[in-house]
């Protein structure tokens, strides 16, 4: 019996496909936006106290948008899903630390680093499935 989605000419490789590229989107778009609000990012990650932001905010881009991408093409994607479900809880604790926000911010925050662990979450399930996969 055919799934639903292969009655539509879905296969379950097109399926993960659609799945990594929508996991994607969110590391190219936040890399892009990035580099396109360069100073104020800077300024960001200063006020978060993150160190050295002359080195770390490169690297950070590098990660998200070589990510990114790696996950679009499925190179070495159960590699590339851990680097960046650590990688994303990682921000979301340096960047969204509700445990610390004063009550006009906790529940943005909160949301913010639940959103980053439901992000991590997808990654690894991504990971568990290439495993299989390969």
């Amino acid at each position: 019996m055919k799934s639903h989605s292969e009655s539509f000419g879905f296969t379950p490789e097109h399926e993960l496909i659609v799945g990594r590229v929508l996991i994607a989107a969110l590391f190219l778009v936040a890399g892009l936006r990035k580099i396109m609000n360069w100073d104020a990012t800077t300024a960001g990650f200063s006020k978060l106290g993150v160190p050295v932001v002359d080195v770390v905010l490169p690297l950070v881009v590098l990660i998200e948008l070589l990510g990114g991408f790696m996950l679009v093409f499925g190179w070495r994607e159960r590699w590339v899903a851990y680097v960046l479900a650590a990688f994303t809880l990682a921000a979301g604790i340096i960047g969204h630390a509700f445990w610390n926000a004063d009550a006009a911010q906790f529940g943005n925050q909160l949301n913010h680093f639940l959103k980053n662990l439901a992000v991590c979450g997808g990654l690894v399930c991504l990971a568990s499935i290439s495993r299989r996969s390969a």
